[in-house]
């Protein structure tokens, strides 16, 4: 008989825990990672359209950093706060996969 205590796992939700017994396949599951809130990250494929700033520019939140066709819709991706472009990872015309970091902020 096989030991399955090692499978166990405790869940807390909402202060109250659980312990559960997971899958095979939620423990081969990719685990959810934080990202660094200071990389502009593509969150689907697509393709560059204009690129509006350069390394070393100062922006404040709210500015337009870029335009991006992704399934036929224009997405103008802003400033999320106010900073300075540390790197710009693309150009016009690349086509860029989903989450490739675009544009670094110091």
């Amino acid at each position: 008989m096989e030991d399955n205590s090692s499978k166990y796992q405790v869940f807390v939700v909402n202060s109250a825990k659980y312990l559960t017994l997971t899958t095979t396949k939620y423990d081969r599951r990719k685990k959810w990672i934080q990202t660094d809130p200071k990389e502009i990250r593509s969150i689907i494929p697509g393709s560059i359209i204009d690129v509006y700033v350069k390394p070393g520019q100062k922006l404040k939140a709210g500015e337009v950093l870029l335009t991006l066709d992704a399934m036929k819709m224009y997405t103008k991706i802003e400033m999320p706060f106010d900073g300075v472009i540390k790197s710009v990872n693309i150009a016009v015309g690349d086509k860029i996969p989903k989450n490739m970091v675009m544009i670094t902020i110091e």
